[in-house]
């Protein structure tokens, strides 16, 4: 099975824990300013960048949605009050981000419409062509095997139904490009060591977008694991890439 270079690209360099374990870890350490930092960092504009991409899903009305590393549950929480579905199910790796999570679903009253759970990308505990649609925002760069995870969503969708992926990507606009670069390499590590305590963290995100397969080569990837209609919508210069596909309903 295919290998790409982020697939490789660690939180903790000197551990000897497979990528997965390293990046749970790294979550469970930071949940508690998890949601403060993607606010702080990206000028609130990360709630905008989700719900185009939940807008994605609009035309297809899905009634039950899988979202992949669902963290705290923003997109699970944001897509049931955009489109509500009968039912969400968000997992993840991270046991701190989904306590944190289901906190959150108790507040604003959401625990019979949306559940979070335990679940790693790799091995979707569910039966094959369970989903109408199926999130995953700023997930897949912390897959250990991009392939294996895009193959088992494409498993679980049903038919006709749409993936929609959220996820970082680089600049190519000359001077927008080096402001960037520059908030990336040094900005971005140093607010993270900051607020959490845990530059790794923000390094790792950094070292991870830099790696990642993005625009058309991830849409190649993506069709690879067999998802057709597929496109990619670029937010904000490039920082962030919406890609979308489809399972065939001609199955």
């Amino acid at each position: 099975m295919a290998k790409f270079a982020h697939d490789e690209i660690v939180p903790y360099q000197q551990s000897d824990l497979e990528k997965k374990e390293q990046v749970a870890n790294m979550f469970n350490s930071i949940a508690y300013r998890y949601d403060f930092l993607n606010r702080f960092l990206s000028v609130g504009i990360d709630i905008q960048w989700r719900k185009k991409a939940i807008r994605q899903l609009e035309n297809l009305q899905p009634k039950k949605i899988l979202d992949v590393a669902t963290g705290t549950g923003d997109v699970a929480i944001l897509t049931y009050q955009m489109l509500k579905p009968e039912q969400i199910i968000g997992i993840d790796i991270s046991e701190g981000m989904l306590d944190l999570g289901k906190k959150k679903l108790e507040k604003l009253n959401l625990t019979q419409h949306i559940s979070l759970q335990t679940g790693d990308s790799e091995v979707i505990l569910f039966e094959d062509n369970q989903f109408d649609a199926i999130t995953v925002a700023f997930g897949v760069r912390n897959f250990q095997n991009l392939v294996k995870g895009l193959q088992e969503m494409y498993r679980v969708l049903k038919p006709g139904g749409k993936l929609v992926v959220l996820e970082f990507s680089k600049p190519t606009q000359i001077g927008f490009k080096q402001i960037y670069k520059f908030y990336m390499n040094v900005a971005a590590p140093a607010f993270g060591k900051l607020f959490s305590k845990n530059r790794e963290a923000y390094q790792y995100l950094n070292d991870s977008v830099q790696a990642f397969p993005e625009g058309p080569a991830f849409i190649n990837i993506m069709k690879e694991a067999g998802f057709t209609e597929t496109y990619l919508k670029r937010l904000s210069f490039g920082i962030c890439t919406i890609y979308c596909g489809t399972k065939s309903a001609l199955l």
